[in-house]
């Protein structure tokens, strides 16, 4: 995939507004048991975010949830699954501090999420993966995740490329007859 422009305002001093930056989103994480690259564009925190500072606020470690009561913003690109490295899953769930989220299961990638993520496809095709079932999304097409079990399967030759903005939201109760890790 192409380098993600990230364009960023902010307001000075006086209480005018400005270009921050406008460049290349340089905080990339790629995970490749799982088949997948983070791109990480912007993080706020809760209850309400702040508009005040002009410090990068994606420049931080690359972590699965929102800080609580916060937002995260990225680009996640999916490769097909025939490019993963299973035997790297679990630590791909360590390094962005995800293990919490795993659930007992066949499939080692599947994970619940204390968010709503509203997930964006912009290219290429994915399925979308819950314990009932699995959706096929196209480009445009939209997903609204509500803290429910589930994973992603790109059984394409093409890299599916989505925006995904995750919302910190209260926990739901455990699933009955899973626990998570």
């Amino acid at each position: 995939m192409a380098a993600v422009r990230r364009v960023v305002t902010a307001t000075d001093s006086d209480g005018r507004s400005y270009f921050l930056s406008d460049g290349e989103a340089g905080n990339v994480l790629e995970q490749p048991g799982r088949g997948l690259v983070f791109h990480e564009l912007w993080v706020t925190g809760g209850p309400l975010a702040s508009n005040e500072s002009v410090a990068d606020a994606a420049a931080g470690p690359v972590e699965h949830h929102p800080p609580p009561g916060g937002t995260r913003v990225r680009i996640v690109e999916f490769h097909p699954d025939d490019q993963h490295d299973t035997e790297l899953v679990q630590a791909d769930f360590e390094a962005i501090d995800a293990v919490h989220t795993q659930i007992d299961s066949d499939d080692p990638t599947m994970h619940r999420n204390d968010t709503v993520d509203y997930n964006i496809v912009l290219s290429g095709e994915i399925y979308a993966c819950t314990d009932a079932g699995e959706v096929l999304l196209r480009p445009g097409d939209v997903l609204i995740q509500r803290g429910t079990n589930h994973t992603w399967r790109n059984r394409g030759t093409e890299t599916c490329v989505f925006a995904s903005v995750m919302v910190s939201a209260e926990p739901l109760p455990p699933p009955t007859g899973r626990s998570r890790h």
